[in-house]
């Protein structure tokens, strides 16, 4: 939501009646209905998103995608609900406008936000900024997702949201499952992975909001300064572990900077850029939320990899079903069965 930056004409896929959702905007948001201009947003690989320019100025509308989905995917109900939730918390999220539950408006529900003007950051590597500001870059999303986890998610209304107790372990068994629903292929390394990781689920019991798939592209920075000043795409959010929103984080520490689709640091020299080190950015991201340190990140690196390789494998089999958001979702077939060898030579090491 940078700007006009990623805009393209709306997919066939994603089609919806436009003249039903303007006659909807102008019974339940005044000034918003009439004539609308519609552009779908490329980045995403889940609920489509859309940018809308009516009479009133701009917003954004996102709803979830058409056709068969996997039983508790593209929950934008539960989007809202976060992000309606963390409105004046601290942790910088765009203000919601509007939410609709009926799918007889424009196919499946939605939800309208304010459009924020900004910068996503998609490539991790930053290229063209000097290595102090790409230091200032990472410390931000650090401090962001260190405020996230510092929240009182009871007092922000969030009690319930879900289920703080063996979060991990649910976690391994969900994604198992959903990796078998959409699999096309054997995979070995995902085999080994999804009968290694309820072995060796660590003790720590850790619990916060967590916002599910927090990485760079999913946040929006200011135009101008190196500062994070909305979190985006909520939809795997809820109440869990915290180092698992920190290790699918530090992904990119384990990815080659060499992949086109989703780059990382390897073989990269991140002293040279002014990106901290994993020891470094982890050490601050303790500092902030008060730990001395993590006994069991190996297994928390292999779980984010594992949970990623399951993601990806299900925007394949979606592309191959035609039902992706993104143009790109087909590459990801080359893509998981590299992400879970790394989660399974981590595993190994332990």
């Amino acid at each position: 939501m940078s700007g006009q930056e990623g805009l393209r004409p709306v997919s066939s896929a994603h089609r919806f009646d436009e003249a039903a959702l303007s006659s909807y905007l102008a019974k339940h948001l005044p000034g918003m209905g009439g004539p609308l201009s519609i552009c779908q947003f490329s980045g995403g690989q889940s609920n489509p998103t859309f940018h809308v320019h009516g009479p009133e100025g701009e917003f954004v509308l996102r709803k979830k995608p058409t056709g068969k989905l996997l039983p508790g995917a593209h929950a934008v109900d539960r989007e809202y609900r976060v992000l309606n939730a963390l409105q004046g918390s601290g942790v910088p999220v765009p203000r919601m406008l509007h939410w609709c539950e009926d799918d007889a408006v424009i196919g499946t529900p939605f939800y309208i936000m304010e459009y924020l003007h900004g910068r996503i950051l998609r490539n991790p590597l930053l290229p063209g900024m000097e290595p102090a500001e790409r230091a200032a870059v990472y410390d931000s999303m650090n401090e962001v997702m260190a405020r996230l986890h510092n929240l009182d998610f009871k007092a922000a209304g969030l009690e319930g949201f879900g289920k703080p107790d063996n979060y991990i372990g649910r976690q391994v068994a969900l994604w198992s499952r959903q990796y078998e629903a959409s699999k096309t292929e054997d995979v070995p390394a995902m085999e080994q992975l999804i009968q290694w990781l309820p072995q060796n689920i660590p003790q720590d019991q850790s619990s916060s909001v967590v916002h599910g798939d927090f990485r760079l592209e999913n946040l929006m920075f200011d135009s101008r300064e190196p500062k994070v000043i909305a979190v985006l795409d909520w939809e795997l959010s809820t109440i869990g572990h915290p180092l698992s929103d920190l290790s699918f984080n530090c992904m990119t520490y384990y990815l080659p900077s060499a992949s086109e689709i989703a780059p990382g640091f390897v073989g990269s020299d991140l002293e040279a850029l002014g990106i901290p080190a994993e020891t470094a950015y982890v050490s601050r991201y303790c500092d902030r939320t008060g730990r001395d340190q993590i006994d069991c990140w190996k297994f928390f690196m292999a779980f984010s990899l594992f949970r990623t390789a399951a993601i990806q494998q299900g925007v394949y089999d979606r592309a191959l079903k035609g039902n992706a958001s993104s143009e790109t979702a087909h590459r990801f077939g080359a893509l998981y069965p590299l992400v879970a060898a790394q989660g399974w030579a981590l595993a190994e090491s332990v």
